[in-house]
């Protein structure tokens, strides 16, 4: 990588530690009306569905802005586009305070949702930074970024009884502009930018270049995957507060506080999924992320329910519930497990399409964000249709078997093309298995 000559270890931690504490900045805002949402829903006497699309709708244009900003990241460097992109948002956060009906907030909501967009921006940046065999790493701690969730989950609760809701978006808005003002004057741009911008690397490619691997099916498998490991990681984070409120009773502070406990390891164990997936390999930790999710998702989805079994004497009435602590260390598990999972779908991006980490980040990104703003409605809408609180998990754990199935199908297909000969009845194990089964066998004789 001939952009890197002459880029030094402590610029590369000074460009990674300031992308990723600009990103949970960006990523706390995005997620501000988990919190604030809350007080809106009561003020406005919104449905379940109505709040859901409040929540979502932040999402939507966090995700599509991913395409552009990506392709924008590429043409024009993430040091620009990352300082203008959270001065926008900055200002629309602060018009936010001046809104009162349900259409406005919506409108609101969507210029809100460009924070959302800083992940692509960030991940182009950090990626062009580091080398091929440290990019896991690098972009699994740029990723925990995503612990901005918990920051509001935390701190937001609290802000919104001290100050009200309007005042909690202005001290948003101003802490979003300082970290705005901060990255532009203490980070750098690139190495492959500035290279480009003196004719030393190769030049910037068109946009129409850019979203030429987006006709591969495998991009769009990598974007299901991320549809769950970050779409419904953003979901859960806006949706477990009303989860907890309306399914426990408990209170906005501490609703806040247990979808923290969730959010955290969902960020803070990326970059355990980035290291993991540098030794370990993407596919494997994938493979981990699917199995032990759907393990978490089929006891968190089981309804509390009632049992009547005749017995000898009569009938024997009993009932099966999750316990809130139960949910709480459910969601801390299934947190931690997709944390390693969004770590290792980005860690395919760069080692696939090295030139097009931006455009081909930017679909997967976006089809994952679009996971954060379809999910949070179906879930509204799905429980007021069954008004069974759990069926958000039972949604999420038909996504995640859908995912594991493709992944599996798809892997089995590539090692068919590689090695013709798993495909026939005789090759069904690998050769590492069969040879010393065949070399038993000739020493020993043949099974009785």
């Amino acid at each position: 990588m001939q952009h890197l000559e002459g880029v030094t270890r402590p610029q590369q931690y000074r460009a990674l530690s300031l992308s990723t504490l600009t990103f949970t900045t960006c990523f706390a805002v995005w997620t501000i009306f988990s919190i604030i949402g809350i007080k809106i829903k009561q003020d406005l006497g919104l449905n379940e569905t109505q709040f859901g699309i409040l929540v979502a709708t932040p999402i939507l244009t966090g995700s599509i802005s991913r395409i552009f900003l990506g392709i924008w990241t590429e043409q024009f460097g993430g040091h620009r586009v990352f300082s203008v992109l959270m001065l926008v948002t900055a200002a629309c956060v602060f018009l936010l305070s001046y809104v009162e009906s349900y259409a406005m907030f919506l409108v609101a909501a969507l210029g809100v949702g460009l924070a959302g967009g800083s992940f692509i921006v960030g991940i182009a940046y950090t990626s062009y930074w580091f080398e091929k065999d440290k990019q896991g790493t690098a972009l699994g701690i740029f990723g925990a970024g995503n612990a901005g969730a918990a920051v509001t989950n935390f701190g937001a609760p609290f802000l919104l009884l001290a100050l009200g809701w309007e005042r909690t978006a202005v001290v948003y808005a101003v802490v979003l502009a300082a970290v705005a003002v901060g990255f532009w004057v203490f980070a750098s741009e690139d190495p492959l930018t500035r290279a480009r911008r003196r004719g030393q690397g190769a030049q910037a490619t068109s946009a129409r270049a850019q979203l030429e691997p987006l006709r591969h099916l495998r991009v769009w498998r990598f974007a299901l995957y991320y549809f769950f490991v970050f779409g419904a990681f953003v979901a859960l984070a806006s949706y477990l507060p009303r989860y907890y409120v309306g399914a426990y009773g408990v209170s906005i502070a501490v609703a806040g506080s247990l979808a923290a406990l969730y959010t955290l390891p969902a960020s803070v164990f990326r970059a355990l999924g980035g290291w993991m997936s540098d030794r370990c390999g993407a596919r494997a930790v994938m493979y981990l992320t699917f199995i032990a999710s759907l393990v978490c998702l089929f006891l968190l989805s089981y309804p509390e329910t009632r049992y009547v079994v005749q017995g000898k004497e009569g009938e024997i009435v009993f009932t099966l519930a999750m316990p809130l602590w139960g949910v709480v260390l459910l969601t801390v598990l299934l947190g931690f497990f997709m944390s390693l999972g969004k770590a290792a779908v980005f860690k395919h991006i760069p080692v696939y399409y090295p030139e097009n980490v931006g455009s081909v980040g930017g679909l997967v990104g976006m089809i994952g964000g679009l996971g954060g703003f379809f999910l949070p409605i179906l879930f509204g809408i799905v429980l007021d249709l069954t008004g069974i609180w759990t069926s958000s998990y039972m949604v999420i754990f038909v996504l995640v078997a859908i995912s594991l199935i493709w992944m599996h199908t798809a892997i089995r297909r590539m090692e068919r093309r590689s090695v013709p000969e798993l495909g026939e009845e005789r090759y069904r194990y690998l050769p590492e298995i069969q040879e010393p089964a065949k070399e038993h066998a000739r020493r020993n004789g043949p099974r009785p």
